[in-house]
């Protein structure tokens, strides 16, 4: 399987007249097959960027650790000082404005500064990318896919999706035949948008019960969870689709 899409990101990246490939490096599972694959596809012409922004340490211990054990060339490029710059003069305006923001609870209440960092992360990874006549691959897997667990215009605006057919599972396994380091396997899956967070408490479902369910269909799970997956789903469709236009 890493052969096949190793060869798929070379020919696309030909086909695009493209020298090569980037992708953010994160510290987490999705990434580091990412950024193996786009090594096996284009040598050294590839590069993992760093881009902590108020992240867990942690984070960008294991993205090192990833990066060294592959011998991944790597940029770092924090992202505090442009986050707090952003989000500080928007709160000022709000507040000149008389504007309240709407939120229904704790979770929404954080999302729309925590989507700010993917945000951030997709435009720096597009500098880096317009600069070298790179391509951006992204990191979504299929599971992801899915339920839109993505930012839009975030990590969801990329180039290429080079493990966007795999589930979870497959992601993992995938893992262990390239080799990533085993700390980096065995963490728990998160989108790092807060200290803490992780996917399945955010989801509210496993990703053993995500791929029983994109498998098997509703009836393979509990009906709670089936409820969640399918609201999920139709929520997140606009991300899936080309912005809507009139039909005139």
């Amino acid at each position: 399987m890493a052969d096949t899409i190793a060869g798929w990101l070379r020919e696309r990246v030909n086909a695009a007249g493209a020298q090569g490939l980037v992708c953010g490096l994160s510290g987490g599972i999705d990434s580091a097959v990412v950024a193996r694959l786009c090594q096996m596809a284009t040598g050294e012409n590839y590069v993992g960027v760093i881009m902590p922004c108020h992240s867990d340490p942690r984070d960008e211990a294991d993205a090192r650790l990833v990066a060294d054990h592959f011998g991944i060339k790597t940029l770092r490029i924090p992202l505090d000082a442009p986050f707090d710059a952003l989000t500080s003069t928007a709160d000022s305006a709000f507040a000149a404005a008389a504007l309240r923001p709407h939120a229904t609870d704790d979770v929404k209440a954080r999302m729309p500064a925590a989507n700010v960092k993917p945000r951030l992360r997709m435009a720096t990874l597009y500098l880096v990318a317009n600069r070298l006549n790179y391509l951006v691959a992204g990191t979504g897997n299929r599971s992801e896919i899915t339920i839109g667990y993505y930012t839009k215009y975030g990590d969801g605006g990329v180039d290429l999706l080079p493990i966007g057919r795999l589930v979870k599972r497959e992601v993992w396994d995938l893992a262990r035949e390239l080799g990533v380091p085993s700390r980096v396997i065995d963490k728990a899956p998160s989108a790092g948008l807060w200290l803490g967070q992780t996917d399945e408490a955010e989801m509210g479902f496993t990703y053993v019960e995500l791929e029983q369910y994109i498998n098997d269909g509703p009836a393979a799970v509990a009906p709670a969870v089936a409820r969640r997956i399918q609201h999920l789903v139709s929520v997140s469709e606009h991300k899936r689709a080309l912005p809507p236009v009139p039909d005139l």
